[in-house]
């Protein structure tokens, strides 16, 4: 495999690797989940009373959500009943990446990104900071995701990153239990099925998601400039700006290894149909892109509530789905006597 991956190889027994973290109510905190469900509850009712009352409330379910308190993760299927996936679904993103459940499947073939340079729109949304392609309105060459295990084509459709308050929390996806200060993921929609992401989004095979965990490093990701340069004009929630010539392909990595499986969108309505490549080696990023991004801002100028810091989905279980991945390890080195050799198998490097 390529040097300096996620993933290297071990030769002797099988050791047992954690588990992946969850945050759910059937975790055993029962009482403080129902505690939790009544403030929820509460909360929802005093907000429809008001619209009764004709206070002149505007309801709008998207600026409702949050990451953290009880409009945070655990209680986002709660919140709209069109979201009950978050609670119940059982393909559901991120997930922690457990080294001794990678299984290599030799029908994974390279994946192919377009390196050609788009304008797009950069946008605080509140939640995150989001890059859309295109965004402008104005005409551009769409650029597609093809090859690796996807069966048909997506087009990009937008950028999004999330980060932690600190460099020990940030990344949605973890490996082996560890966080990563940040993780830009790469959204595209099947563009032979669908029109457009918001079409795609509710139906099976209808989008792909890049996952690149993002490192501190000394000198950052040169691909990560023109996007971290960006996100400093829209330090305001609603704010946008327009950003000239991104490469999609050029935010990658140099590794043409991943890891597979099937998923969700991190974030409500939490839709079942995302298919995760996630890429077998980060990108660096400085502290002081680091620092720009932990200043934007959840609220408007007018409303400028806390940093947008944080804003990552905690890891949800598995429920046997299969890690799949094309790093081939059974070539890693000359076997002449198979029944003699040492049992190969997937770990985490150090990447403290």
């Amino acid at each position: 495999m390529a040097r300096g991956g996620i993933w290297t190889l071990r030769e002797s027994s099988m050791s047992t690797m954690p588990s992946a973290n969850t945050n759910s109510c059937s975790n055993g905190r029962g009482k403080m989940c129902d505690v939790g469900v009544m403030l929820v509850l509460l909360s929802l009712l005093g907000f429809l009373i008001d619209g009764v009352g004709g206070l002149g409330v505007s309801w709008d379910w998207g600026k409702w959500w949050t990451y953290d308190g009880i409009s945070g993760p655990q209680f986002w299927g709660l919140i709209n009943p069109e979201w009950s996936l978050c609670t119940h679904g059982r393909r559901q993103s991120p997930v922690n990446l457990d080294p001794s459940t990678l299984l290599f499947d030799p029908n994974l073939r390279p994946l192919h990104i377009d390196k050609h340079r788009v304008s797009g729109v950069i946008n605080n949304t509140g939640h995150s900071v989001v890059l859309t392609l295109g965004g402008s309105g104005h005409h551009y060459t769409p650029i597609n995701i093809t090859g690796g295990p996807l069966s048909y084509r997506y087009q990009v459709s937008h950028v999004q990153l999330h980060f932690g308050g600190g460099d020990h929390v940030g990344s949605e996806h973890t490996v082996n239990g560890t966080s990563f200060p940040a993780e830009l993921q790469i959204y595209g929609y099947n563009s032979q099925l669908f029109n457009n992401f918001s079409e795609a989004v509710t139906k099976a095979h209808g989008v792909v998601a890049i996952s690149v965990l993002l490192q501190v490093g000394l000198q950052g990701h040169p691909g990560l400039r023109p996007l971290t340069d960006a996100v400093q004009r829209v330090k305001w929630a609603g704010s946008s700006s327009v950003v000239e010539r991104v490469g999609v392909r050029a935010l990658l990595p140099d590794s043409h290894h991943y890891i597979t499986y099937d998923g969700s969108l991190t974030q409500p309505p939490c839709h079942e149909t995302v298919t995760w490549v996630l890429v077998n080696k980060p990108v660096y990023i400085t502290k002081q892109q680091l620092h720009g991004l932990r200043q934007v801002r959840q609220g408007s100028e007018v409303t400028p509530k806390a940093r947008m810091v944080n804003n990552f989905r905690p890891t949800q279980q598995l429920f046997h789905r299969p890690l799949r991945t094309n790093i081939d390890f059974t070539n890693s080195r000359q076997l002449h006597c198979p029944s003699m050799a040492p049992q190969m198998y997937y770990t985490a490097n150090t990447w403290r």
